[in-house]
């Protein structure tokens, strides 16, 4: 009888736990957010960011310009005061930076209650106070320190240091959540950081499917109802007294404390957020002592369902954040035109910091609804107090150096080189040798024949043979092969260098059955030479990696002829000398006859145009145009790019084989980007940063890190494994945040060159422009090179920058897929063709003199 009335009672228990179970997952469920309803929150927010950008004011979410277009870069050094108010204290910091270390000194002062809600006079008057008292504190007082201040409320700007505030938020103090990010600016050129006030979001009731009666009850009790709707769902502010409101429910329902309310419990704003993050760590002896100091008396199983309350509010605020920093990064990822993004988020807060789990379920949230962007948050170590002294160095070296760092500037500068490189008088001293090639034609159609073309200019050498044939329509065949270019030979004698281009082409001739032939040959040559005619090319000096002794100041067409005469084997009648830019720009030239200029963005990078003749004071003639071989690569050879060269342009230059020439090339091109970030990650993890400051001998060894891998690195795909592949050669064993931070080094660097190149081919867009004197110019881009081809992001990044650049010109970017060798074959070809019409001219000329001749006789 006993055993069996224990059973019943066993079973009465099990049946009530069972019950109890069921009514507080059914409280708690509203707090239980789907994929779907987070994928809704995460589209709610887009369209709020949106619509904020569109509207002023007027929407939820405010998007308020901040004039701040930069993040720091580590140039900027010197003392700044920062100042930060956003909370229960006030907080004053002196910052000095230096040698891209700060070192912060600060002290905290209290705002009173009475202060917080009384007059803005008195506020300021406090804080003017505060401040006083910090730098008297600092000994500082007579100094006239430039200052940054955080102010965490909802302000307009209409410049850096200009506000107005918005009074009604000011008094909602909070200690809330709000994001901010850089948003391209077309009108500037640039980006500029925007704040999102995004505490503002569902004020508009685009929210209201996912609020819970406890969420009503905590903002109809609020200072401001009805607004920050998303902050009172997400926001340390507010967390803990969504708790209270939903203990209390349970309570009432005699689910939790035996069903005794106490006027505790009652309290508005006694249950803190700090409880939610010391509950949740699960320390029995922690949870009793706080619903102690609450004055309830919890048995073990109230601890229980506290816990419960605590995770379901806070992993809920956590979700939703994620659902918000997804819609924001996917849109930084469309911005930019991405397929994958790699990106760091700042984050501070108590919130964050604090709560053992809120970090991580905010991650998670991210990386699911926004898959396609890999985001690493980064915790601020010294709060925002930090970076307002950071904006107020990056705004104070903006001003000094009037924005000369802007790819507009750039585009300014590399205009006025042109010009003086193109003047006999300021030729000389201009960085741009604005060579003239004496091509005055790309092809018209008409061009046939059979050709050789020569291709010299990288660790390879390609003959082509390139028959031009007009049957129904104009065709182009191609035959060719490639030859090594051995590091002995391009570093040793002229003599050596072009006897082994002689013996590549007999070679070449002989399988082609054609040494017994006098064909017309064009000559790629990659490198600066002064021309006075089409075939003939003196070299002014070695690029790239090539330094063949004997050769600097001589004409390469003689010295190929003695090559080729030497062997007496075979005969070629060179008609032209060509750089691989003036190739690519023929050989697009061909297929597009808008084409007027050609860029190579590979090993090395130059870039060619048509001129008009009439503005190229080196050559005799004002009638016609003329292909110019820009040299870009010595755009900052005078000084004009100092501003924006950093530490690693410098070391790399100094390695080089031609120190203090081609900088603009040393920033830009595959020869040298694989270094440059190899030379960063050197630094990043000398001072910790990445490899947990491991430095391999490998990771020290010049030319290990290459370009080919900041493109296998950047594809969305294979990017990671790549990374996992490349980081392993280099001896180190990567975590996940270094492979993030090894990517955003890559992006770092790719995206600084397409950039400088859109900002030089922007300049001489405009100068074809203003040639032809239209409002909008309609042209073609010729394109080669490695870089160009192979990287998964550079050309959609050049064409971007390019069009925002210069918005009225209509450019097609035509990539060159026979590469400049057929060029060469192209300009022959055009050569040929215009020799043969003269000479067809001047025959009709003696034919038509000598009627006239006989004319004469027989009349008179």
């Amino acid at each position: 009888m006993c055993h069996h009335n224990r059973f019943l009672l066993l079973n009465v228990a099990k049946s009530d736990i069972i019950s109890l179970v069921f009514q507080v997952d059914e409280t708690l469920c509203p707090f239980k957010l789907s994929q779907e309803q987070l994928q809704l929150v995460k589209a709610r927010m887009r369209a709020g960011l949106e619509a904020g950008l569109k509207t002023k004011g007027s929407s939820a979410i405010k998007m308020l310009p901040s004039y701040v277009y930069r993040t720091p870069d580590g140039t900027e050094h010197g003392k700044y005061l920062a100042l930060d108010l956003g909370g229960t204290n006030f907080r004053a910091m002196m910052v000095n930076f230096k040698r891209q270390n700060a070192r912060l000194y600060h002290k905290i002062y209290t705002i009173p209650l009475e202060i917080m809600q009384g007059t803005g006079e008195e506020l300021f008057d406090h804080i003017a106070q505060c401040v006083s008292d910090f730098l008297d504190y600092m000994g500082m007082k007579n100094a006239h320190l430039p200052a940054g201040f955080t102010f965490s409320f909802p302000c307009e700007q209409t410049a850096i240091d200009t506000v107005s505030v918005d009074i009604k938020v000011l008094w909602g103090w909070r200690t809330g959540t709000n994001v901010c990010y850089m948003e391209e600016v077309d009108a500037e050129l640039s980006k500029m950081c925007i704040n999102t006030e995004w505490g503002g979001l569902g004020d508009d009731g685009s929210l209201d499917d996912i609020i819970t009666p406890y969420d009503m009850e905590v903002n109809q009790n609020s200072i401001n109802p009805g607004r920050q709707r998303f902050e009172k769902l997400t926001s340390g502010m507010y967390l803990g007294e969504i708790v209270r409101q939903v203990l209390l429910d349970l309570t009432r329902g005699g689910l939790l404390f035996r069903g005794h309310v106490t006027e505790t419990l009652k309290t508005p704003g006694i249950f803190e957020t700090k409880y939610l993050s010391q509950i949740e760590r699960w320390e029995k002896l922690c949870v009793r002592s706080i619903l102690q100091q609450l004055g309830l008396k919890g048995t073990c199983d109230d601890s229980i369902i506290v816990k419960e309350v605590c995770g379901a509010v806070s992993r809920r605020a956590a979700q939703l954040c994620g659902a918000g920093m997804a819609a924001v990064v996917d849109k930084i990822r469309e911005n930019r035109g991405l397929d994958h993004l790699n990106i760091t988020v700042g984050v501070d807060g108590a919130l964050y910091k604090l709560h053992p789990h809120f970090s991580r379920v905010l991650k998670d949230t991210t990386e699911v609804l926004a898959p396609q962007c890999n985001v690493t948050f980064l915790p601020s170590e010294e709060g925002s107090g930090k970076g307002a002294a950071l904006i107020s160095a990056v705004a104070r070296q903006m001003h000094a150096d009037s924005l000369s760092g802007t790819l507009l500037d750039i585009m300014q500068q590399f205009r006025r080189e042109l010009a003086k490189g193109l003047g006999r008088d300021t030729n000389p001293t201009a960085a741009l040798k604005m060579l003239p090639t004496f091509v005055r034609s790309i092809p018209d159609g008409s061009e046939k024949g059979d050709f050789i073309a020569l291709d010299l200019g990288g660790s390879n050498f390609r003959i082509l043979r390139v028959k031009v044939s007009h049957e129904k329509k104009q065709t182009v065949q191609m035959e060719s092969q490639i030859y090594d270019t051995p590091e002995d030979i391009i570093h040793g004698s002229g003599t050596r260098l072009f006897d082994h281009v002689a013996e590549c082409l007999g070679d070449f001739m002989e399988k082609q059955n054609i040494k017994d032939k006098k064909l017309p040959v064009g000559f790629t040559f990659s490198f600066p030479c002064q021309q006075t005619k089409l075939d003939e090319g003196f070299l002014i000096t070695w690029t790239k990696r090539f330094k063949a002794g004997g050769v600097e100041g001589m004409d390469v067409v003689k010295l190929l002829n003695k090559a080729i005469k030497k062997r007496g084997d075979y005969d070629a009648d060179i008609m032209a000398v060509v750089n691989d830019t003036v190739g690519t720009m023929m050989t697009c030239g061909f297929d597009d006859q808008r084409c007027e200029v050609g860029i190579i963005i590979g090993t090395g990078t130059n870039a060619c145009y048509m001129e008009e003749l009439r503005n190229i004071d080196l050559v005799e003639g004002d009638e016609g145009r003329m292909c110019v071989n820009t040299e870009w690569g010595a755009f900052g050879d005078d000084g004009r790019l100092e501003d924006i060269r950093t530490e690693f342009d410098r070391e790399i230059d100094r390695g080089s084989i031609n120190p203090g020439k081609q900088l603009f090339e040393k920033m830009v091109s595959g020869m040298y980007m694989g270094e440059l970030v190899r030379l960063i990650l050197v630094k990043m993890a000398r001072e910790g940063l990445v490899f947990e400051g491991r430095i391999t001998p490998e990771l020290l060894t010049k030319g290990k890190f290459e370009t080919k891998h900041i493109s296998a690195i950047e594809k969305s795909k294979e990017g990671l494994s790549k990374a996992r592949e490349i980081l392993t050669r280099l001896g180190v064993e990567p975590s996940t945040d270094d492979f993030s931070l090894v990517s955003q080094v890559c992006t770092v660097v790719s995206f600084r060159s397409a950039n400088l190149i859109a900002a030089a081919l922007a300049g001489i867009l405009m100068r074809l422009k203003e040639n032809k004197g239209v409002a909008r110019l309609r042209t073609t881009v010729g394109i080669d090179g490695s870089l160009y081809k192979m990287h998964p992001q550079y050309a959609r990044r050049l064409h971007k920058a390019v069009r925002r650049l210069v918005p009225d010109t209509d450019v097609r970017f035509l990539l060159s897929e026979s590469g400049s060798g057929k060029g060469a074959a192209m300009v022959t070809a055009v050569a040929y063709r215009l020799t043969y019409s003269s000479r067809i001219f001047w025959s009709y000329l003696q034919s038509v003199h000598a009627f006239f001749s006989i004319y004469h006789r027989n009349v008179f």
